[in-house]
């Protein structure tokens, strides 16, 4: 936040004129996240208010809010103002609480929202909205420094307080991208956000399927299991601060494959539904593959060690001596 406001400060004019109303929005979001890092006692739904608080301030301050998202019905609803505010507030909402989800390993999330960041820019730049490329890259700029201290090592860590905050950004510069280019297809930047998008929608539908509570922690989360079934497995040689930030760079590339994809049709809707679909099934195999060989490595260390139930004659002679 300190390396975002200072950013602002020494920004031009019409760069301050875009940054400054974010900042101020974000305020809800960030200090409800400093508020659980240093109580712990605020709870799941506060924080969801508290970022989809930001995502409205941000409306009162922009004038910007989904009016598209590709589905005619639901475009259809969103034409009155108050329905895509509270919709928009919600996505907001939803997509911040997503990063904090995946913020369990050094450099997961700051990554993550890199890739995201660099993809809304790169498709900004596309549109010649350079003010808002500018803007993306700014932020992703300001991301990558905590990342130098973060990744590998862990020296410094996001918190809720962080990670609420990058979410927020990297949601509403999507929005943005958007508002300022209505040709860029609605798709283009939820491929760029892809991987916290699934793995928030997946969680939220096993945690159900299970009848768990959707808002309750566990250790099934994608990342989890990539540390027990690859980085547990493979890499057991290396300190437990390598083996922590070695899981990221799996998660890196399940992000960077939409972010591309989105980056090469920016206003292509039907190509970007395809490659959506084709991205989370891509999701669900490697969730499939970890789980099974996660499943197989517990199984494998809580199996008894086999007991040698025969002797050879040798063993038999000595055995009787003995006796």
């Amino acid at each position: 936040m300190l390396g975002l406001i200072f950013a602002c400060a020494v920004s031009s004019p019409s760069q301050q004129a875009l940054l400054a109303p974010l900042l101020a929005a974000a305020a809800p979001a960030f200090l409800f996240g400093i508020a659980e890092d240093m109580t712990r006692r605020v709870s799941i739904g506060a924080r969801l208010v508290a970022t989809m608080a930001s995502g409205a301030a941000c409306w009162v301050l922009t004038g910007a809010s989904i009016v598209a998202t590709g589905i005619p019905f639901l475009d259809a609803a969103l034409a009155w103002l108050p329905l895509s505010v509270l919709f928009t507030a919600f996505a907001v909402g939803g997509l911040a609480n997503a990063v904090n989800i995946i913020d369990g390993f050094n450099g997961l999330a700051s990554g993550t929202v890199i890739i995201g960041l660099a993809a809304l820019g790169v498709i900004a730049l596309e549109c010649g909205d350079v003010e808002l490329a500018q803007l993306c890259f700014t932020v992703c700029a300001v991301t990558a420094g905590f990342f130098l201290v973060n990744f590998p090592f862990g020296k410094l860590f996001l918190g809720d307080g962080g990670a609420y905050l990058l979410g927020f950004l990297l949601a509403w510069l999507a929005v943005m991208l958007v508002h300022r280019n209505p040709d860029v297809s609605p798709w283009a930047p939820l491929l760029a956000c892809a991987y916290p998008v699934f793995e928030t929608v997946f969680t939220i539908v096993r945690r159900l399927w299970c009848r768990r509570h959707p808002g309750r922690p566990d250790s099934c989360h994608l990342h989890s299991l990539v540390k027990i079934a690859i980085a547990g497995r493979y890499f057991r040689k290396f300190s437990a601060p390598m083996r922590n930030a070695l899981v990221s760079p799996f998660s890196w590339i399940l992000a960077a494959v939409p972010a591309l994809l989105a980056v090469s049709a920016p206003r292509d809707s039907g190509a970007l539904t395809q490659a959506t679909l084709a991205s989370f099934a891509l999701y669900l195999a490697f969730y499939w593959y970890v789980a099974s060989a996660s499943r197989a490595r517990r199984r494998r260390a809580t199996r008894p060690p086999a007991r040698n139930v025969s002797l050879d004659n040798s063993d038999a002679e000595t055995a009787s001596l003995r006796a």
